[in-house]
């Protein structure tokens, strides 16, 4: 069984602000996007950032076969949202943007502003796997590239892009916490003998410090001498797969010439003892050739397939 997890780049039908400015653009996007989601086969694909629930519609049309789709019904701003493709059928378990209970709302700019929730639905859903129920949450962070005052995307100083750097990763502190929350009420303390697994696009690599708290609590990680021994935290622990990434494909994007792995797969217990490969981009592809990108995401309206290559995993029985 393959799991994913891709984000998809501005999956906007043609005509509006965000998307493609004519239909045949937009369909040299889907047919880029569906030649990958063909050829990766996965069994349930975690992705980001659908803009309309119709582009997602117009997409599976386009990949073909049975497919069963949810989106979260929380989408930012801009009307990007998280979603599920599944060849087996999908049951809602949430769909919150609510943090962390006891967590308070963190400051998002200057004067003072500040929210109490994720800018993008948290989804988890559940579905038969092949050994039984599978878990899944779905989560989009908040992103590193950041929108200053009057949707600048260039600060005025180094004081301006220390301070809004700062609120970003307040939030996305805040969403992080409240992603493990939800991983927590999947796990149920009972990571041993469930499948469940996290994928999404957290937008920071994996030693960063949002991205670990959604790893704890600490003791076995891969590589480690601790990883083989059972301890009481495997019940609720969390694994990166991005240690059986190959060191040449760890990456999902390339941002300023830099390569980074921004998307994840997290998994229980049960589910990282049951890894066979992992990888970013096609299996057997070697290294995902993408664009390098910058600080203005406009820039790429209307370009073809996406600027990051999917995450996935393969499991074993």
């Amino acid at each position: 069984m393959l799991l994913g997890t891709w984000n998809l780049e501005n999956l906007y039908r043609p005509g509006g602000p965000f998307g493609p400015e004519d239909r045949a653009a937009y369909e040299t996007k889907l047919a880029a996007l569906a030649a990958v989601i063909t050829e990766l086969d996965p069994a349930l694909l975690g992705v980001q950032e659908v803009g309309e629930p119709a582009a997602l519609a117009d997409l599976v049309t386009t990949v073909g076969g049975d497919w069963h789709t949810v989106l979260s019904g929380h989408p930012d701003h801009r009307g990007i949202r998280v979603g599920v493709l599944s060849r087996t059928p999908l049951r809602v378990l949430a769909d919150t943007k609510a943090f962390a209970a006891r967590l308070r709302p963190v400051q998002t700019d200057d004067k003072g502003g500040t929210t109490g929730k994720a800018g993008r639905g948290l989804l988890a859903v559940e579905t038969d796997g092949d050994a039984g129920p599978l878990r899944v949450a779905v989560a989009h962070l908040k992103s590193k590239l950041l929108t200053y005052p009057n949707k600048r995307f260039h600060p005025l100083d180094e004081g301006e892009r220390v301070r809004f750097g700062t609120y970003a990763l307040f939030r996305r502190a805040a969403e992080a916490a409240a992603l493990r929350e939800l991983a927590g009420q999947l796990l149920a303390g009972d990571g041993r003998v469930r499948d469940v697994a996290v994928l999404g696009d957290l937008n920071d690599d994996e030693q960063a410090a949002t991205t670990q708290l959604l790893l704890g609590p600490p003791g076995s990680e891969l590589a480690t001498a601790g990883f083989d021994r059972p301890d009481l935290g495997d019940a609720e622990r969390l694994w990166s797969v991005a240690g059986h990434i190959p060191a040449d494909e760890r990456f999902s994007r390339v941002h300023s010439g830099r390569r980074e792995l921004i998307d994840h797969i997290l998994l229980s217990h049960r589910l990282i003892h049951r890894v066979t490969t992992a990888g970013t981009g096609l299996p057997d592809a070697g290294p995902p050739r993408l664009p390098s990108v910058g600080e203005d995401p406009t820039r790429r309206r209307g370009a073809a397939g996406s600027d990051h290559a999917p995450v996935w995993v393969r499991l074993g029985a």
